[in-house]
């Protein structure tokens, strides 16, 4: 999408993003390309069988037309707090559910981050896993959760971890994932930006118990790496269990571009990618920074 550019930031109404704040002379007009983004915040209440809650929400992802990113909460299809269903409702990264989203993205053309769901791996084993479809409705990045809930919670019992940080080039910049719980731990954002990450996508099965962690760390994440941060949050109740919703789409500064409260929604907003880059050149801090992941962990004998 290319939009012509509005010379210094100015605030547009709620939804959507600043206006370029590039440097103007002689009043010539620059243009900039702007990325359009969709977090769709999904109820997830129980009373609605899995196949009418993913014929639904595709529905919703194709009501998203015009988005450059689509973004889906956490295990939606399945329900997070559904344990039971795990190992009855996992599929392979190449099962149905991949395969309609694939088709779903190629048709709107856009980027589809599926979410999360349910993987049943190669040797048999269960793992929290999210896919990024490209515009063509191909997996161009599969993340398996790494920091696995267990306060309350059967994940850490019933799954296996992920081991990989992942990050996928786009022509909006470097994407990288993560996973709900994955927000507490500032690391893992740290190593994604040491891979050139300029923007984090979340999904989530956020609960209500812990809504200002949320919100803190919704925009602590964006703001302490300099990138833009999309999450997608669940709402509804299920097992007894509330979540808490407050999608976000936060800018580089921290500043909340587009929210949702706590009901089913579509928040959109349109970022420029070039932002982050623009960000860190005139305030410097991750250029200062003293320690770097190291690509393997280091292991020091005694």
């Amino acid at each position: 999408m290319i939009r012509p550019c509005s010379g210094p930031a100015v605030p547009l109404e709620r939804g959507r993003a600043p206006a370029c704040a590039c440097a103007h002379e002689g009043g010539s007009v620059c243009e900039e390309v702007l990325m359009r983004i969709a977090s769709i915040q999904l109820d997830v209440s129980e009373g609605e069988t899995r196949e009418a809650r993913v014929a639904r929400t595709l529905e919703m992802v194709r009501g998203c037309r015009g988005a450059d990113l689509i973004l889906l909460p956490e295990t939606w299809a399945t329900g997070y707090f559904s344990f039971e269903r795990y190992a009855e409702e996992a599929e392979p990264e190449d099962g149905e559910l991949a395969r309609e989203a694939g088709r779903t993205a190629r048709e709107l053309g856009a980027y589809l981050h599926l979410g999360s769901f349910i993987e049943r791996m190669p040797g048999g084993e269960l793992a929290n896993t999210s896919l990024l479809f490209d515009r063509a409705g191909r997996v161009i990045a599969s993340y398996r959760k790494m920091h696995l809930w267990g306060l309350g919670s059967e994940e850490s019992r019933l799954l296996k971890a992920g081991k990989a940080v992942v990050t996928c080039p786009t022509e909006f910049g470097i994407l990288g994932l993560a996973t709900c719980y994955d927000l507490r731990f500032p690391e893992l954002f740290r190593c994604m930006v040491d891979q050139g990450a300029t923007m984090f996508v979340i999904c989530s099965a956020w609960p209500y118990p812990r809504l200002e962690h949320w919100l803190m760390l919704n925009r602590v994440r964006a703001l302490e790496n300099e990138a833009f941060l999309v999450s997608a949050n669940c709402v509804g109740v299920a097992r007894g269990r509330q979540f808490s919703g407050h999608s976000h789409i936060v800018d580089p500064w921290g500043t909340v571009v587009s929210s949702a409260g706590d009901e089913e929604t579509v928040i959109w907003a349109d970022v420029d990618p070039k932002m982050p880059e623009r960000v860190r050149e005139v305030f410097p801090p991750l250029r200062d920074r003293v320690l770097r992941c190291s690509p393997e962990p280091v292991i020091r004998k005694p």
